[in-house]
């Protein structure tokens, strides 16, 4: 099962993309897709998309998280999909209050 950790400081009013690049980015197969997403401080959103399906339309992101630990599902709530082979896995984070939080998560994807 492939995962990808990433611990990302941000600049103000920044988007971060964590996952552009990654082996991973087009899955090569079907796939259940988990993610998991904390920042330190509020007024950070979040959109996903799978092919050219928005799984998560711009919403917050759980603020309070510590900087470097990974956030685990009995804290953090964890959006999960299906994907379709082939399919690009694009998460969009945006900072809006001209802060500079980190952003803590990690994306499994599990062949099915």
């Amino acid at each position: 099962m492939p995962s990808f950790i990433f611990s990302t400081l941000m600049v103000a009013n920044g988007t971060i993309q964590p996952l552009a690049g990654w082996q991973y980015e087009y899955l090569p197969w079907p796939a259940t897709v988990s993610v998991l997403v904390r920042s330190t401080l509020a007024n950070v959103v979040q959109t996903y998309t799978s092919g050219s399906e928005t799984i998560v339309e711009e919403s917050p992101v759980q603020a309070g998280g510590t900087i470097g630990v990974t956030p685990s599902p009995l804290n953090t709530p964890e959006i999960n999909w299906h994907g379709a082979a082939g399919d690009r896995l694009k998460l969009a984070i945006r900072e809006t209050a001209a802060g500079t939080p980190t952003i803590d998560g990690i994306i499994e994807v599990t062949p099915l």
